[in-house]
């Protein structure tokens, strides 16, 4: 599995970590920022988002403090499903039954080892197809 990551300053730490932890089972390219420096969010969902847009990556990893920020700028591209998740059951919902392809972590409102454990529901739960499917294919504009 490709995963592209990215960040602002507010979740820098939790990218660095989690890229660490996955470094050594998929297929990892970090798309910044790289430092604890003032960023502005979109500079880094934007390239994660045309990334796995363009299916260079199977799924994408975004962090930022609240989530929001980078949800909202992935969520402009036509064929991201972002989703905003701050326990491993809306990780697996998520996926399972939107289908979302890029995973946005909430760094100042979850700890550390509990967005380890959504990425990892996030990234090893499938889409269930089905009726799901259906709705799926009505979010496209």
């Amino acid at each position: 599995m490709r995963l592209a990551i990215g960040s602002d300053h507010a979740g820098f730490d939790y990218k660095e970590k989690l890229k660490t932890h996955l470094a050594n089972k998929f297929e990892l390219e970090d798309f910044g920022t790289y430092s604890k420096d003032s960023a502005d969010y979109p500079d880094f969902a934007h390239p994660v988002s045309i990334a796995v847009e363009k299916n260079d990556f199977d799924l994408g990893i975004l962090v930022c403090g609240s989530a929001n920020g980078v949800a909202i700028t992935a969520n402009k591209h036509q064929g991201i499903r972002a989703a905003i998740c701050w326990n491993e059951e809306l990780a697996s919902l998520a996926r399972k039954h939107n289908d979302a392809n890029i995973l946005c972590l909430p760094a100042r409102f979850i700890d550390y080892e509990l967005a380890e454990k959504i990425v990892h529901q996030f990234i090893t739960t499938d889409f269930e197809g089905g009726r799901h499917s259906t709705r799926v294919n009505k979010i496209s504009c």
